[in-house]
């Protein structure tokens, strides 16, 4: 993992993602030169046209970033990875298009974009059979000693099975467990010098996955291990970096204090998102609105009631706010008091089931962030009686308030849309490493998946 502005961002998708943006640019390259000699003109010099071949490549990198194409599903899957990839293409064809229009420019590409596209399409599926292949070997990951043989390591085991993963485990070392429950755990007993053990290994990181600290840990040991240039790593910071979520069986108070996160040197970025947040949704009411007019008609012929919801939800600090969203549901859906969502929920009208699988319902919202009570990225604003529900039940729900709601979030492109105690608490898992790990790069991160999430609604209700 390489930390980007305190998010963290598989190797293997740097490599990648960069392998691409130059295959994308010797793809553009080698189209411009084949039209211009089967038009019978000289193709030029290639400084001339760099800039509008970086142009083309950014533009294709964007949206093979939006649709999850540097996705985990992708990495395992070639047949996924190429129906994304498709996607992002036939996306960056309609931007393109665009940018053309607007410019008005004679060297941006209408004759070779076909040409282009293709080659690039080629380039990239064949960057994946190669790159793909040679970074999901063993030799290209870090080697990972774990110290434990109980729950918490098998769940270390689990981790690193993962394609995406970007480490391998080179063995376990049984501490106190009474009974291991991962295989081929070695004693600690056995081991007399565990510093000349881990540089026998070749290992670049131990993790400690103890089930209980007490007088349990190896001090000396890690002291020396540590000397020696090995990274030493607790399990809820390995479990944050590696899967980009607070691990909430894990999690205590005094690993919250000590660690890294929850800046207070947020008072720039929180200006700029907030000038972000009053621009961008002052512009998509301007632009929605029409759209928004048309499904509040359709909203009303659809079924009885306003075409307006309007909701008590739970903002920034514990504060309370109104949400407004068009109407979804029957007017009727909590005449017995409030519920959470269902699988094919009954009370969701037609027109409001196309609403939610496009998100349409949730426009409205941007006179919300528009006012200030909520931002376009942050943890998904609940209900006061949900709250008072789910603070009693899990551990640091109410932390999640530190940072202002907002209509997307690290937890919506992560995690399946739910609607029970248990999904809160998984998706809380990722509102907490948001609230923690908060910055502008992370923000963008997430606006740019969330058109993956728009076009693929896996799990809508």
């Amino acid at each position: 993992m390489i930390r980007l502005f305190k998010h963290y961002v598989p190797h293997a998708v740097i490599v990648l993602g960069f392998v691409d943006l130059i295959l994308l640019v010797l793809a553009g390259n080698f189209a411009w030169v084949f039209r211009a000699l089967q038009i019978g003109t000289h193709p030029g010099h290639f400084a001339d046209r760099a800039g509008m071949l970086s142009a083309y490549a950014f533009v294709v990198w964007i949206a093979m970033l939006s649709v999850g194409v540097y996705g985990a599903q992708s990495l395992r899957s070639m047949r996924f990875a190429v129906a994304r990839l498709m996607v992002a293409i036939s996306l960056a064809i309609i931007a393109l298009s665009f940018i053309e229009f607007v410019l008005a420019s004679e060297t941006f590409w209408r004759s070779t974009l076909f040409y282009t596209m293709l080659l690039s399409l080629v380039a990239l599926v064949f960057n994946r059979l190669i790159t793909g292949k040679i970074l999901g070997a063993t030799a290209f990951k870090r080697r990972v000693l774990v110290l434990g043989a109980g729950p918490r390591a098998k769940r270390l085991e689990t981790l690193s099975q993962r394609v995406e993963s970007g480490f391998v485990i080179a063995g376990f070392i049984v501490m106190k467990t009474p009974q291991p429950v991962v295989e081929n755990a070695v004693p600690r007993d056995e081991i007399q010098d565990l510093a000349k053990y881990v540089e026998e290994l070749g290992v670049s990181e131990v993790v400690l996955a103890i089930e209980e600290r007490r007088n349990s840990l190896p001090l000396k040991d890690l002291v020396r291990v540590k000397t020696a240039g090995v990274f030493v790593n607790d399990f809820s910071s390995f479990i944050e970096r590696e899967a980009g979520r607070v691990d909430l069986d894990t999690l205590n108070p005094s690993w919250l204090i000590f660690s890294d996160g929850f800046s207070s040197g947020r008072m720039v970025s929180s200006v700029a998102k907030r000038i972000f947040d009053i621009l961008a949704s002052a512009i998509l009411l301007v632009i929605m609105a029409p759209i928004i007019g048309v499904f509040a008609l359709l909203v009303k012929l659809d079924s009885p009631g306003p075409a307006f919801f309007r909701q008590t939800r739970v903002g920034r600090y514990g504060e309370s706010f109104d949400l407004i969203k068009l109407r979804s549901m029957r007017s009727d859906a909590e005449k017995n008091g409030a519920q959470w969502a269902e699988q094919n929920d009954p009370r969701v009208t037609r027109i409001g089931r196309f609403m939610r699988k496009t998100r349409i319902d949730e426009l409205p919202q941007c006179w919300t962030v528009l006012c200030g009570a909520m931002s376009f990225v942050g943890p998904r604003p609940e209900r006061p009686q949900f709250v008072a529900e789910l603070e009693a039940e899990l551990p640091y729900y109410s932390e999640r308030h530190m940072v202002k709601p907002g209509i997307t979030g690290w937890a919506q492109i992560n995690y399946p849309y739910g609607a029970s105690t248990e999904d809160a608490r998984q998706k809380l898992e990722f509102d907490l490493y948001y609230a923690k790990n908060y910055t502008p790069f992370l923000d963008l991160l997430i606006l740019l998946q969330t058109l993956r999430v728009v076009l693929w609604p896996e799990g809508v209700r």
